[in-house]
């Protein structure tokens, strides 16, 4: 039985006593704890005139000595901020949270701000992507581009990201990972942004970033609002959606190289990129078009797992390590799965369109940036999508823990919630709302 953070956390303010001998007549709270038999009971939840003994269904458990410590008996009291700090750290301590954390890792802002093109202080990564991939190649490979996809604005999105093209202290080699994830990256650029115009004189490979937004969709005007969940209160409490002067909601229409779109992955972007700051995208979706987040909403998707499917960097780099049902299903380390991850355009014994598209691009953008696809696979006709027995299945997300003696806290789990486990700051978010306290 684990107790209530009164016990485990104030034990050091409290001395034994003895438990009250249990009424019939009384009404008990979760928590509290009678004498009966000759033995201490404690409460699972609020109960009246149920005798207390050893059934598991019941609403008595066998408690230790009650202690009494500096609140009224029986009412646990919030921790710490500290223990609170020490209680995520100890659901958190695996090693898939230690590799991902590693991975999503953020420069700030105003760093990110300052990179330039051939500039001697850029980060490490952006160094070796201008090595890989210098200014004049940008603009071939992508020379139907809108102008606000710049050569900058891409290497600010790698530098906000240090785990893209870094270096490797396990015997990777960085150089090959980092070719290998920028073909993969530009294949789906070319894909989900491309013009698609088989009769203009550059090859479709070489169209990708013609849309900065969503064709027909403007901040003006109906349609394209792809915010009808902003209506709703209960999923509006989730991730907030902006309005404007009028008292219309904002429009979450596709921006940028990843065509970003509803409210509920604004939030989650917003949040990596703005220290945990859901509102400032939510509030003003544009600068996902107008600014360096057009790009970064891209190596944002890269980095990121969804489980049960892992980030396309980890299936790259050899982070994410395939079990016997990813190998049933046909995924593992290779581009073919990253199209599952991306669009899940998979299945079906033969090659959909959009899938091939993706294998086309793929195939030159690898050629030409060097990295040797021959032993690669890249149809996902026979895959299958991933499931709850994937070695990526993990709860990311915090929520209220319901169970009784959980006072206080918050449990993972694999629904999405405001409270990403892999973002700093949200274990102290999720108690504080769900249970209306400021942990100090």
């Amino acid at each position: 039985m684990r107790k209530p953070f009164t016990a485990l956390l104030l034990s050091l303010a409290c001395q034994s006593v003895l438990a009250a001998p249990w009424n019939a007549g009384a009404v008990y709270q979760a928590g509290q704890q009678v004498q009966w038999q000759g033995q201490d009971w404690q409460a699972k939840w609020r109960t009246r005139a149920e005798t207390p003994a050893a059934n598991p269904r019941g609403s008595w458990t066998p408690a230790a000595a009650k202690t009494t410590a500096l609140a009224e008996p029986g009412q646990p009291q919030p921790p710490t901020l500290q223990q609170a700090l020490q209680y995520e750290a100890a659901l958190t301590d695996t090693p898939f949270f230690r590799n991902v954390k590693a991975s999503i890792r953020t420069l700030p802002n105003a760093q990110v701000e300052q990179v330039t093109p051939g500039r001697a202080a850029n980060p490490l990564n952006v160094r070796r992507v201008e090595r890989l991939l210098p200014a004049a190649k940008w603009e071939y490979y992508f020379s139907r581009r809108d102008a606000s996809y710049s050569y900058q604005r891409f290497l600010q999105a790698i530098a906000k990201f240090p785990a893209i093209c870094d270096d490797y202290g396990d015997g990777r080699d960085g150089d090959a990972i980092c070719r290998h994830s920028l073909a993969t990256m530009f294949a789906h650029f070319a894909q989900e942004t491309g013009d698609h115009n088989r009769s203009d004189t550059v090859p479709e490979w070489r169209q990708g970033l013609k849309y900065l937004r969503e064709m027909g969709c403007a901040e003006t005007g109906p349609g394209c609002g792809y915010n009808t969940e902003c209506a709703d209160p209960v999923f509006n409490k989730v991730w907030t959606c902006g309005k404007n002067a009028d008292g219309s909601w904002k429009k979450y229409f596709g921006r940028g190289a990843k065509q970003l779109s509803y409210n509920y992955n604004y939030g989650p972007f917003s949040q990596a990129m703005h220290d945990g700051d859901q509102s400032v995208l939510l509030k003003n979706p544009d600068l996902v078009a107008s600014t360096w987040l057009n790009l970064s909403s891209a190596t944002f998707f890269f980095v990121f797992p969804q489980p049960p499917k892992p980030s396309m960097l980890h299936v790259l780099d050899g982070t994410w390590v395939p079990n016997a049902a990813d190998k049933a299903a046909g995924a593992g380390n290779n581009f073919a799965t990253t199209i599952q991850i991306i669009n899940a355009e998979c299945g079906g014994g033969t090659e959909r369109q959009a899938a091939q598209n993706r294998i086309d691009y793929y195939r030159q953008f690898a050629k030409d940036l060097g990295w040797d696809y021959g032993n690669e696979q890249l149809s996902c006709a026979n895959m299958q999508r991933f499931s709850a027995a994937s070695s990526a299945a993990y709860n990311i997300y915090w929520e209220k823990d319901w169970k009784w003696g959980n006072d206080y806290k918050c449990q993972l789990v694999n629904y999405q919630t405001p409270y990403s486990a892999l973002q700093a700051g949200n274990y102290q978010r999720c108690v504080e709302d769900n249970w209306n306290v400021k942990l100090k």
